[in-house]
């Protein structure tokens, strides 16, 4: 899923480079301790949210406060496609599979949420079943049934023309899903027949061929159950009918959303949710620095999960105590520059290879923040992932770039210069800098890329994410980052590589990549059934993307969090690429 990096300002990245490796964080105990820390939270080591849950507590009451420096793409749960929103939607959407509240690699296990069991397999994984719990209740009392399931993924995922923000996985594996034509446009109240639902507590989904990680697909909050008769397509956000623990009080879009608890939800028909504070607030296009001033305070979360900027980077990794309320960790993320292939030169393989070649990683990676931000980049897949493999096809020596590699490729695709664009998030000055970085390096071999910055709430909507409006405007050269949909290496390449995955709006195959042997090979390896054998299958894609030239891996990104002490609960998870986990924060007494 797309990850949200973090933001920093160009003016601190001196500080940075000043405090250097040195300031990498020392793994902390598993446990918080019991003393105060003058907020009403407990202090513990640095990264021990990593380790278990920090300043674990029942207390009920209190307000929970999130604040983000934009807008999420949508709270509507069958049209986002954030990580942090994955997280923080479970709150009040409840999808038929989700991960255990736990830190780190642990938070990669699967658990039952609105089902009652994992899925069963059947045809050889052709078909899954699941049956939900009993005694299931939207907000207002009515009834949750299978078919408010069927119907969320429907909307979500057929009707790309209404809600085309998530991904598409169903509309590509459900058999007829290629004809269905969404339940907006087909009135036939059968729906899509390969999506059954022979009882209201059963729905058996039958696919055009084995699908190994099955539950891990239904772990998308696209099958929160969404009632049919209260639906209105792109405008359900301002009225979503909760199925989890909190439902929404008000919504003010760019502006602010409240929750409050939902009376209907019954603790005995969930395991995974405590209901703990009386209100949850998220704030929107909040100033980045007022963000991290009021994280420090113990008074907010970075709902993106962004981590802090450089100026604060500097702060807390110099401060012993601020440091001990830091968290730093992989999030199963790659931070890379697409290669747009339908954009003319690089169409041509090898003016791809000349700026495989041409780019300065370091200077990338000192534009992120430094080491302690992440890893150079040399593979698609980061290291957390199955699959992973080392290797380095466009090695250059510290990772500095070859100009002179770069100008031959030049020579062979018939140019001696290149003029193209480069599209980066506005409200992302990190994000800014790395390409500024990276359009300093393609300068030196004579590719000339001029900047375009966009806003990260419409980026794949109406720019970077809409293939006819990157080629309208000629912008060869994309910005991203991305997190596996789970965590495995079908979960991180489909959505990024897979020709079918290809949308008019809402893209996130910026590459706009379509090689038949990649997406054969994702198809043989999903229907795998050996972990060892299918993550071989992984390794060969991840060689042929890079042989093919399709993107520039740019670092292994990781996220530093600043732990806010005033809440309870604090979990970094590797589900959500290293974010705390949303579904249990309290609140500190005071």
């Amino acid at each position: 899923m797309e990850g949200n990096p973090p933001i920093m300002r160009r003016s601190a990245l001196a500080a940075i480079a000043a405090i250097g490796s040195a300031t990498l964080l020392v793994a902390g105990c598993s446990k918080a301790d019991d003393n105060k820390d003058g907020n009403g939270g407990s202090s513990a080591a640095a990264n021990a949210a990593t380790k278990g849950v920090v300043n674990a507590s029942d207390k009920k009451g209190g307000t929970v406060t999130y604040e983000l420096s934009d807008v999420p793409d949508s709270f509507d749960p069958g049209n986002t496609y954030y990580a942090y929103m994955y997280n923080f939607s479970r709150l009040y959407a409840r999808p038929l599979m989700t991960f255990e509240p736990a830190a780190g690699s642990k938070g990669n296990t699967l658990v039952p949420d609105l089902a009652a069991g994992k899925g069963v397999s059947s045809d050889g994984g052709k078909t899954w079943t699941y049956k939900l719990r009993s005694g299931l209740k939207y907000q207002d009392g009515t009834a949750i049934t299978s078919k408010d399931v069927k119907y969320a993924v429907e909307r979500s995922n057929f009707a790309r023309d209404v809600l085309s923000l998530g991904p598409n996985y169903f509309q590509q594996l459900l058999v007829g899903g290629d004809k269905y034509k969404g339940p907006y446009k087909d009135k036939n109240a059968k729906g899509l027949s390969s999506i059954e639902t022979p009882d209201d507590t059963t729905i058996v989904f039958h696919l055009k061929q084995a699908f190994q990680e099955f539950d891990y697909l239904v772990a998308a909050p696209q099958t929160a159950p969404v009632p049919q008769a209260k639906d209105n397509g792109v405008d359900y956000v301002k009225n979503i009918v909760s199925s989890g623990s909190y439902q929404f009080q008000s919504y003010q879009d760019g502006k602010q959303a409240v929750l409050v608890r939902n009376k209907n939800w019954d603790a005995k028909t969930d395991p995974l949710r405590k209901q703990l504070p009386d209100k949850i607030v998220v704030n929107l296009k909040v100033n980045a620095e007022t963000i991290d001033k009021d994280v420090l305070a113990g008074d907010a979360i970075d709902l993106g999960g962004t981590g802090v900027q450089a100026a604060t980077q500097a702060q807390v990794l110099t401060d012993a105590g601020k440091k001990a309320n830091t968290d730093n960790t992989y999030g199963g993320r790659l931070v890379y520059m697409a290669i747009n292939t339908k954009v003319k030169p690089f169409d041509n393989v090898a003016c791809r290879k000349a700026v495989e070649y041409a780019i300065d990683k370091v200077s990338v990676q000192t534009a992120e923040g430094g080491p302690i931000r992440g890893d150079v980049a040399s593979t698609v897949l980061p290291p957390d992932i199955p699959g992973y493999a080392k290797a380095d096809v466009y090695a250059t020596t510290g990772n500095k770039g070859d100009a002179a590699k770069a100008k031959e490729q030049l020579k062979a695709c018939g140019k001696t210069a290149i003029s193209t664009n480069i599209s980066a998030r506005s409200d992302r000055p990190q994000e800014v800098d790395a390409a500024t970085a990276i359009i300093n390096s393609l300068k030196a071999v004579g590719i000339n890329a001029t900047l375009k910055q966009y806003p990260s709430g419409k980026y794949f909507t109406d720019y970077a994410g809409v293939p006819k409006f990157t080629e309208q405007q000629n912008i060869g050269l994309i910005m991203m980052q991305w997190g596996a949909d789970w965590p495995s290496g079908y979960g991180f390449l489909q959505q990024i590589l897979n020709g079918a995955a290809i949308g008019a709006s809402g893209n996130t195959n910026l590459s706009q990549y379509n090689n038949k042997t990649v997406n054969d090979l994702l198809s043989k390896a999903i229907g795998t059934q050996d972990d060892t054998e299918r993550n071989s299958i992984y390794t060969q894609i991840d060689k042929q993307t890079m042989d093919d030239a399709a993107l520039v891996p740019l670092t292994y990104f990781k996220v530093l969090l600043a732990r806010p002490t005033g809440y309870t609960n604090l979990v970094s998870s590797a589900a959500w690429s290293g974010q705390y986990d949303y579904l249990n924060i309290g609140v500190a007494s005071k």
